[in-house]
């Protein structure tokens, strides 16, 4: 079993009162590819499985309708968005989801959206019913795509009636009862969009908001988000299993982390997300058997705010696809090795303080085959020895 030898002196205790957004686990649920039947209503009989499993935070990828012009495969990319005061009708409807989140917060979850600021699909009714300077447009009108998104527009935030339209169907869903959002690409839209828009939903909503942004840059957390992506980790971590980086990379990063980086920025680490999984790889694609030492610095290096995607908890081990429905069988979802690897790491985030993302770091031994490190706050200490070659082992100590 994977946690043979694994934890030293790390009993479950009582954690004093802490913010739930320092100790939250994100889970990443991709509905389509969920449940054989990818809807709100057969995700919501998996949510004890989930609370369980010791998940806090579920981020649901898009839920929005999908655009049809332009369409890539036969379902569409959640992210290419026809209305975003609206459900797809492949995963249920309004009153589906409402019910969904019921029973999430009854469960004691907290649920973000995935919002798509950046882009609508090229049909949504914003392209033909708004003024044209709604999007960027080439020299014969047509609206602009970016790298191969074909099947999307670009948004323009240099009229302000844009983000003023955003800011509105952000607040149609703030007023469902939604607990914040993971915002794409969020760095490619406008710093002064999103520091008029988060504070106003928090101060709107009078309660927490957790703001999640795809992207790396700081400006990112000065604009008003809780968490950014920490893709420079997550490319150096399979360097690290393919041999092309070392424990030296590692030292260097988590120094140029904390410098860049104010004290209480949450840096979501991760071995797999969506883009990850279906373009990239499944991490034991990139990682091989590294994949769990791995995952063991994703959940306890300093600023950590650790990731689960779809189906990470029980191993598996496939690249869903993106377009279409690919899902993840009823029979698959059994609780197995991997499962009682991520419950542990879950408890152990949950029930050390040192392990939360300002907690203080201090590099104890670092070779390029190894690093030791222990997380403190207060009295609560976490030492932990990871391996970085083969056999790829690590240890985990608590006092």
């Amino acid at each position: 079993m994977f946690l043979a030898a694994l934890a030293l002196g790390c009993a479950r205790k009582p954690a004093p009162e802490r913010d739930w957004v320092d100790t939250a686990v994100v889970y990443e649920l991709n509905v389509r590819q969920f449940t054989p039947e990818g809807t709100f209503a057969a995700a919501q009989r998996q949510l004890p499985r989930l609370k369980t499993l010791g998940v806090d935070i579920i981020w649901l990828m898009p839920i929005y309708p999908i655009g049809e012009l332009e369409r890539k495969g036969s379902l569409g990319s959640y992210y290419a968005i026809r209305d975003y005061c609206d459900v797809n009708p492949e995963f249920g409807t309004l009153k589906d989801f409402n019910v969904f989140l019921a029973e999430a917060h009854d469960l004691g979850f907290k649920v973000i959206l995935d919002w798509v600021a950046n882009h609508t699909s090229p049909d949504h009714p914003w392209v033909t019913e708004k003024s044209a300077e709604w999007y960027y447009r080439d020299s014969l009108g047509h609206t602009i795509v970016e790298y191969d998104w074909t099947d999307i527009a670009k948004l323009n935030y240099g009229t302000p009636e844009v983000g003023e339209a955003m800011r509105d169907c952000m607040r149609f869903w703030v007023k469902r009862g939604v607990d914040g959002f993971r915002c794409d690409v969020a760095y490619q839209v406008p710093q002064a969009f999103w520091e008029a828009t988060i504070p106003v939903l928090r101060e709107e909503a009078g309660r927490e908001l957790y703001f999640l942004a795809e992207g790396e840059e700081t400006w990112l957390h000065d604009a008003g988000f809780d968490a950014t992506y920490a893709w420079k980790l997550h490319h150096l971590l399979n360097d690290i299993a393919q041999g092309a980086a070392d424990g030296d990379s590692l030292a260097r990063y988590v120094a140029w982390n904390a410098q860049e980086y104010p004290a209480d920025a949450k840096r979501l680490s991760f071995t797999s997300n969506h883009d990850e999984n279906s373009w990239s790889g499944t991490e034991f694609e990139r990682m091989g058997d590294a994949w769990k030492a791995m995952t063991v610095l994703c959940w306890t290096l300093p600023e950590s705010q650790p990731l689960i995607y779809t189906g990470q908890e029980i191993g598996w081990n496939k690249r869903f696809e993106f377009f279409e429905k690919d899902a993840v069988p009823a029979t698959s979802w059994k609780a197995n090795e991997y499962t009682e690897f991520y419950e542990y790491l879950t408890a152990l985030r949950h029930d050390h303080p040192a392990l939360d993302p300002a907690a203080s770091c201090k590099l104890l031994k670092v070779s390029p085959t190894s690093i030791t490190y222990q997380r403190q706050a207060g009295r609560d200490k976490v030492k932990v020895t990871v391996d970085l070659a083969e056999p790829w082992s690590y240890k985990i100590s608590c006092k």
